[in-house]
């Protein structure tokens, strides 16, 4: 899987729209086994499974699922479903996420902006992960590759998006701890990439002004070092390349100069004043 996910399985998460549907249309380009798509809208999900099914020529089996990942019941009755229909993916793509932003922490809602937020974002791809890991490992001969799309603010806090700091947080110690673990327990073939993005124009961050050094990513570009480094099977993701520094920085210098240098300096800490995100 050095070159091409050809012969392959590979599921998406958010795959109806935006990078998701990226991630499925590279996959069907190289002729992956099957992809499959989970999204919980079930209009756009019908739309981008009938225009990769015609992409794809008959040589991709294209297959959908209408499930919100926020909902972790449905998480195990959909993955049961995709293992006796589909089989056990070689390739995991944790793209689904979610943003509430431009509020202050004490200005949420618990029940539609944290418990969501977390779910979706946090406990979703465990959840996932949980399902398909067990025949990625038993498959020992067979190379797979589990991708979690984390996010730079995860690794930087940011004024107006706590919780979903806290949710990218989250999800990239796990992440990284399961590679570590794969590792330790001679589990070679089965790899991890954490992924630590910027803004990216997608929508999703609409209103939202790239920092200095940190400018607005385009999605094709994202994709792109993505897919190059699941195939490899890179450990980690950091784009641009200022994340990377923003992280180097902030365990060196004490907090109140970095606070300077950093959040107010480069902008990053009123980067979310204008959001508004998609609408």
């Amino acid at each position: 899987m050095t070159r091409t996910v050809q012969g392959a399985k590979v599921l998406i998460t958010g795959a109806a729209g935006g990078m998701g549907r990226m991630y499925a249309e590279r996959a069907v380009v190289e002729h992956a086994a099957s992809v499959t798509l989970w999204d919980r809208d079930a209009a756009a999900l019908a739309r981008t499974a009938d225009e990769l099914g015609a992409l794809s020529r008959g040589r991709t089996a294209v297959r959908s699922y209408v499930v919100d990942v926020g909902d972790l019941g449905a998480i195990a009755k959909t993955a049961q479903r995709v293992r006796r229909e589909v089989g056990n993916p070689d390739v995991l793509i944790n793209n689904a996420g979610i943003v509430r932003g431009n509020r202050y922490f004490w200005e949420t809602d618990t029940g539609e902006d944290t418990r969501p937020t977390m779910q979706v974002n946090a406990l979703a791809p465990m959840y996932i992960t949980r399902e398909f890991i067990p025949g990625m490992i038993a498959n020992a001969y067979r190379p797979s590759r589990i991708v979690n799309i984390a996010s730079a603010a995860g690794t930087l806090a940011n004024p107006r998006m706590a919780v979903y700091a806290a949710s990218k947080a989250a999800l990239i110690g796990w992440s990284d701890s399961l590679r570590l673990e794969l590792e330790q327990a001679d589990h070679g073939n089965v790899k991890v990439t954490t992924v630590t993005p910027s803004y990216i124009s997608t929508g999703m961050f609409a209103g939202a002004k790239g920092p200095l050094l940190a400018p607005v990513l385009e999605p094709e570009v994202v994709v792109d070092r993505v897919w190059r480094a699941m195939l490899a099977g890179s450990p980690l993701v950091e784009l641009p390349w200022s994340v990377g520094l923003s992280r180097a920085l902030r365990g060196i210098l004490p907090t109140r100069v970095f606070d300077r240098i950093i959040g107010d300096g480069f902008g990053v800490y009123r980067s979310m004043e204008r959001f508004t995100g998609r609408r």
